[in-house]
This record gives structure tokens, C-alpha cells and sequence, in this order.
């Protein structure tokens, strides 16, 4: 009897660990990617234990991708939120950090339209606002819009106006090829193009979305206003009628080509040479009369490449960028590449 029981025992530990296993592996989604030029193409691959979904329900959760273009063909893991000290973020007044890792500033002008990243298949514009304190030789600006040009199809965000900030509140405009565009509030509430080319999900139930294109960009957008210890760090000298609401974004590439131009897409190129002054607290660049365009949907800068039947090359491509990957879990953050500090 007790040999019996015994069994009877083990074979329940074994239903209920074969129970469980199937649980934690039903929970993981599986990622395929189908570009025909993938590495990857085709080959199912689960997302791991530290990001098992790309759509959790908890807003602050990392989340699952796979990178179609990278030969090592797994799933990591990232945060849906701009990292603001990660390659390819464009935050505060306005600071950069480029694809070369470097820090610098670009400061336009109030009410201009800067071109951000201009490549043979994709263009991406910010309108800056801002204001300029007696005394002062130029304008504090902050990135208040993103305008998106592919393929003969544009779409724009932007952080609306207010006198005082109220998190309850959203503060985004949609519009897709010149009308409003109206996405309801809530996390993960999205919206995608008729062609499935341009895909808007919120991150949070208001202020926070990410854009993307498959197979072209990611973008990341908060919006926030100037802070009153910003203010006061600063001297900004913000008015009462306004908190200069603006964006944080952050940006992942899928092979850009070898010719992007703009302000962050420069930095991409191969053989850049980044002109931020190494050591300087805040290294400020130029390039306002080359980058900058008349409309938040205008690629007409002097040094804009942007074609709306523009196909890069697949032999003229870029190594991918890898700000947004998480390397909180150890050394490696996937990809074959190591995360440093």
C-alpha cells in the first residue's frame, strides 16, 4: 500500500511540474518575422521569461520584440517609454543623443521646423517651441511635434498647449495625412493605417504612444511639460499662461541607409565625424540652415534625401540601433551585443 501511494504521490508532482511548465510556456507569445530579406524569416521564436509579452497589462512592464535584421534571430526585451540617455533620444531643451553614443545639443528656433532624420524612405521633422527671456542671444526651445513622411502618406503628433499641467489630462494631437486623427484613451488603445504601414499604441492611458512603421522605424513619445524646478535650475523664465508642454522621444532604426541625413539621422552615417566637443557640459551643434524645413510635413530641407518612392537598398544598410534594449538582467542585453555603462 505505502509502494502505492508513493507512486500515486510522484505521479501527482509530475502532472502538476508537466502542469505548469505547459502554463509558462502557453504565456510567452511567439514572434515571426516575414520580411523576406530576415535573417530570421519565417522562424518562430518565444519571447523569454523577463518580457514573455509585447502587450502586458501593466504599462511600466518591459516588453518582447525581435529584431527581423540581426543574425542571432532571439527575443529581448525593452521598455515601451523613452530612454533619455539611450542612443537616439531627443529630450529636454533639446539634447540628443546620436547613434554614435555621443551627446550633443541643437537648439533651431522657436516655431521652426527642424528635419530630424531624412532617408531615401523616410523622413522625420520636429517643430520646436519656445521662448526667448530678455537678454538672452537665443531661444530655449523643446521639441513640441514630430512630423512623419513614408512612402507618399504623412502623420503628426503633437503636444498641445496648456497653461498648467494636469496628468489627468492628455495632452496629444493625432492627424494622418492632413486630418485629425482621434485615438481613444487607455493602455494599449491603438489605431493602424488602412495598409497596416503605420501603427499608433498608447503605453499609458494618456500622454505616452509608440509609432511604428514595421520593418522601418519605432518611436517612442512622452509628453511633458517644463517643470517649475526646471524653471527654476534653468531661468527659463516660463510664463503663467504656459508650461511648454513638448515632447521626450526616443528612436530605433531598421536599417537606415548609408545617405541619412538631419539632425539625428547624420549620426547614423557610417563614417560620421559627430562635431560635439568632446568634455564641454553641453556640446551645441549646428546645422539650422541645412536641416531646416518650411511645414512639419515638408522634406524640402537643403539637405533632405527623402524620396516618396524611396527603397533602400538592402546592401546599403546600417547596423541596427540598440538604445532601447534592456541591460538591467546582466552584461549581455541580446543581440549579440554587450551593454555597457
Amino acid at each position: 500500500m505505502e509502494i502505492i501511494i508513493s507512486r500515486l504521490g510522484l505521479l501527482i508532482i509530475l502532472l502538476l511540474f508537466l502542469s505548469g511548465t505547459t502554463t509558462s510556456s502557453s504565456k510567452k507569445d511567439t514572434k515571426t518575422c516575414y520580411n523576406q530579406n530576415s535573417p530570421c524569416k519565417f522562424k518562430k521564436i518565444t519571447c523569454p521569461d523577463e518580457c514573455p509579452t509585447s502587450s502586458p497589462t501593466d504599462p511600466k512592464a518591459k516588453v518582447c520584440y525581435v529584431d527581423c535584421n540581426s543574425p542571432i534571430c532571439k527575443a529581448a526585451c525593452k521598455h515601451r517609454k523613452p530612454n533619455c540617455n539611450a542612443p537616439g533620444a531627443g529630450c529636454y531643451d533639446p539634447r540628443f543623443i546620436g547613434g554614435d553614443g555621443i551627446v550633443f545639443y541643437f537648439h533651431g528656433k522657436s516655431n521652426e521646423n527642424f528635419s530630424l532624420v531624412s532617408d531615401l524612405n523616410l523622413q522625420i521633422n520636429s517643430r520646436f517651441t519656445g521662448l526667448r527671456p530678455a537678454g538672452r542671444t537665443r531661444d530655449y526651445t523643446w521639441i513640441q511635434a514630430l512630423g512623419i513622411l513614408f512612402d507618399t502618406k504623412t502623420f503628426s503628433l503633437e503636444a498641445i498647449k496648456t497653461a498648467t499641467w494636469d496628468d489627468k489630462v492628455d495632452h496629444l494631437k493625432f492627424s494622418y495625412n492632413g486630418k485629425d486623427l482621434v485615438i481613444p484613451e487607455g493602455h494599449l488603445s491603438a489605431w493602424k493605417s488602412p495598409e497596416n504601414d503605420l501603427i499608433v499604441e498608447r503605453t499609458s492611458n494618456k500622454n505616452s504612444v509608440v509609432i511604428t512603421l514595421p520593418e522601418v522605424a519605432e518611436m517612442s513619445v512622452n509628453v511633458v511639460p517644463v517643470t517649475k524646478e526646471d524653471d527654476r535650475i534653468h531661468n527659463y523664465q516660463i510664463p503663467s499662461d504656459d508650461c511648454f508642454a513638448h515632447l521626450e522621444v526616443q528612436f530605433r532604426f531598421y536599417g537606415l541607409s548609408s545617405k541619412v541625413e538631419g539632425v539625428l539621422g547624420r549620426t547614423y552615417q557610417p563614417d560620421f565625424k559627430n562635431p560635439a566637443k568632446p568634455g564641454v557640459a553641453m556640446p551645441v551643434v549646428g546645422g539650422e540652415d541645412k536641416y531646416r524645413t518650411t511645414s512639419l510635413v515638408s522634406a524640402d530641407c537643403s539637405s533632405c534625401v527623402f524620396s516618396p518612392a524611396g527603397v533602400v537598398d538592402q546592401k546599403d544598410s546600417l547596423v541596427m540601433e540598440y538604445g532601447m534594449l534592456d541591460c538591467t538582467g546582466g552584461a549581455t542585453g541580446g543581440n549579440g551585443i554587450v551593454c555597457r555603462k
